[in-house]
């Protein structure tokens, strides 16, 4: 009956739509946000629209039901003159100017890390254009590419915003990136400069007689003097320091980019081949940024964000392009992921964003620090949250007065490992459990959102709403963008199947990316002619007009009797096993069995072995059967409860002791799986899995 019941409200909204088209009325205002007037009560979170504004036509194409009749393109007024990202920080300055922007930790001479400190709006402002006329002084022209090459700190953004203020487009690199990627960026982007730390300059030099382009070096964190270019190579090397100097010496007038203007080629970390330059506009990220900011109606100027996912991925890049515009203060990690806890502690932030990497790191730790406490605290722990759960399962994230005194006693000790003030948990770049999920929102009594996106919609797709406490889906579409599910035969998804449509996520709106850059052939790969983006990501419609993201089309592989596999969804399934740190599922097409390489997690699995008599280190434990054999179980005790299907389940595994890293190129530096590269490496062992399997 409900679903009947938000079907029938959907179909007269729309309907309603037609006609205001049909006449010609102006339902809402053509920038900004809409009226509440036009809200539609929950639990509708988005609606469906006909894609042919005619009255029979089909009911596939979502809006956010925040903004159903106008998607959204920029900040609400008084900011809807904030187009480009060079706006972006002058409204922010201007209103904001004494306001906490960047802070860093800097260490005594023992090497210990101090306390943040901050540099206002007004300063940043000034630095960036100093930096800025530097570049012009140096010979860098408007509308030049320049990379940028180094791990989130505040130089990252200083000079980030400097490009902007001069119309330069950013071209950002991971750090992590080898000399054969960021030789092959420099010159496929014709990058005339490169700004970069101290840590990889040792990589550019060695690609710069490959990279005749690049004619300028501007180095940071160094602790010495710079080195001499390459012998041969015309390219000039100056600290970042200096080029402030240089600016300060020769100020020039701002050079404002337009919203059409390309902000940033941002090239994706693909798992295969080379990467793709992705054309983001100046009016691409503000359209995203301005749909995510209708999200956070909690925030407030002053509120802390740690910056420690890279800047190089979308991900972190339009959350400080949104941040900045809200006044927040964006306190940086020390650049060693060890220390992270350390730095959440000291910063304490309100917003936190991250990936479900860390969320079901801490879950973990948490969980195991419970199992092996006293039986008085376990079995208040345990109260406590099967107390918050069903609350959470009644749409109270409270709990009443006894979920008041259980934060008190039991949650505020795990609230203050994140610093203890936090308003926002943000889960973004891979799927999330529903378990670690709830579990955030229970300890932790924060608004925890789940976003789904990709660098060529420039960031969010949809995102789940604060007041929406369900999980098992990705929300509803940010309000820039508009999306529709296209039917896939060949696996069994249409529009017509029940009790929820499903097919590949289509999306189309002012927030996506205008092609590949120097890449027509790949651009028409996902972008078709009338300007849908399609995703390769497989979703369904659930009540109230929710996404849920169930397969991926580009992943799957087909097994001997004909069954399509989704490995990603496998994986994170068996990851949810306390003894399993990663998984990399894989089927050969000529058998009908799927096998897994296996990372075990060192924090659960030696203690867990040591309590047994089993011998270590970790290597010699994953060669031993009896704890392949335990590992095993715990993966099909996962399954069974996820009820993967028979042929979704592995039948045997490989253990190996040392984690798939970015480093050892296993992952990307957002932590996908690089699938042909694990592939190729584990070769002779998922061999030797078929061949001691029975032929089936």
């Amino acid at each position: 009956m409900a679903q009947q019941t938000a079907q029938q409200r959907t179909e007269v909204l729309a309907r309603q739509l037609l006609q205001a088209e049909k006449h010609g009325l102006q339902l809402a205002p053509t920038a900004g946000h809409q009226h509440a007037s036009c809200q539609l009560d929950p639990p509708t979170y988005s609606i469906a629209l006909p894609e042919k504004l005619t009255p029979d036509g089909p009911w596939n194409v979502y809006r956010s039901a925040t903004s159903p009749f106008q998607l959204v393109s920029c900040y609400p007024p008084p900011a809807d003159h904030v187009r480009t990202l060079y706006d972006n920080l002058e409204y922010a300055a201007s209103k904001y100017p004494h306001m906490p922007y960047l802070g860093t930790r800097k260490r005594d001479d023992k090497g210990r890390l101090g306390q943040y400190t901050w540099m206002t709006y007004a300063q940043s402002g000034d630095v960036r254009t100093a930096l800025g006329s530097g570049l012009m002084q140096m010979g860098v022209q408007p509308k030049a590419a320049v990379g940028i090459y180094s791990v989130n700190c505040k130089e990252w953004l200083l000079f980030d915003s400097a490009l902007h203020a001069y119309s330069l487009v950013s071209v950002p690199l991971y750090d992590t990136l080898g000399p054969d990627a960021v030789e092959f960026i420099a010159n496929h982007a014709e990058l005339a400069a490169v700004g970069c730390s101290a840590a990889v300059l040792p990589t550019l030099l060695t690609c710069l007689p490959k990279c005749p382009a690049v004619r300028l070096l501007v180095v940071w964190g160094a602790t010495g003097p710079l080195p001499d270019p390459p012998a041969g190579v015309n390219c000039r090397l100056v600290t970042l320091d200096a080029l402030e100097q240089a600016g300060r010496r020769h100020p020039r007038a701002h050079v404002p980019p337009k919203p059409s203007d390309t902000a940033t080629l941002c090239y994706t970390s693909g798992t295969t081949g080379q990467p793709k330059g992705a054309v983001l506009t100046h009016a691409n990220l503000i359209a995203n940024a301005a749909g995510t900011a209708t999200l956070l109606t909690e925030s407030a100027p002053g509120d802390r964000h740690l910056s420690y996912l890279p800047l190089a991925h979308i991900y972190e890049r339009v959350n400080v392009v949104l941040l900045t515009f809200l006044g927040a203060a964006i306190g940086f990690y020390s650049g060693n992921v060890q220390e992270l806890l350390e730095d959440v502690v000291t910063l304490k932030p309100q917003i936190f964003c991250s990936v479900p990497r860390l969320w079901n790191r801490i879950y973990d730790r948490v969980m195991l620090a419970v199992q092996t406490g006293s039986p008085l605290a376990r079995g208040l722990f345990e109260r406590a949250y099967a107390h918050k759960k069903a609350a959470l399962a009644r749409g109270d994230p409270v709990g009443g007065r006894w979920g008041r005194l259980y934060d008190r006693l039991v949650f505020s000790k795990i609230r203050a490992k994140l610093g203890g003030e936090l308003k926002y948990m943000i889960s973004g770049a891979s799927p999330i459990s529903e378990e670690v999920m709830s579990f955030l929102r229970i300890c932790f009594g924060a608004t925890v959102l789940e976003g789904y996106g990709m660098t060529e919609a420039a960031c969010t797709i949809s995102t789940t709403r604060s007041e929406d406490l369900s999980t098992g889906h990705v929300g509803a579409p940010n309000p820039a963008v508009e999306v529709k599910l296209v039917d896939i035969p060949e696996m069994g998804y249409t529009s017509r199947d029940s009790p929820y449509p499903r097919g590949e996520i289509c999306v189309r709106g002012p927030s996506i990316f205008a092609g590949y850059f120097k890449d027509e052939a790949q651009t028409s790969e996902v972008l078709d002619s009338d300007g849908w983006l399609h995703t390769g990501d497989v979703g369904a419609w659930l009540e109230g007009g929710r996404l849920k993201i169930i397969d991926r089309k580009k992943n799957i592989f087909k097994l001997a009797q004909g069954e399509y596999i989704a490995p990603e969804k496998i994986e994170n399934t068996y990851t949810r096993s306390s003894l399993v740190l990663q998984a990399f599922v894989y089927g050969d097409s000529l058998r009908s069995q799927l096998v897994a390489v296996v990372v075990p997690d060192p924090e659960v699995l030696l203690p867990w072995a040591a309590e047994r008599g089993l011998p270590g280190p970790l290597a010699a434990l994953c060669a031993n059967p009896h704890v392949q054999d335990a590992v095993l179980k715990s993966m099909q005790e996962q399954a069974r409860e996820a009820q993967l299907r028979g042929f979704e389940q592995v039948h045997a595994i490989h253990l190996h002791p040392e984690p798939f890293t970015v480093e050892n190129n296993l992952l990307t530096p957002t932590f996908k799986l690089k699938r042909p590269q694990v592939k190729a490496l584990f070769q002779e062992q998922l061999d030797a899995m078929y061949a001691q399997l029975p032929p089936v």
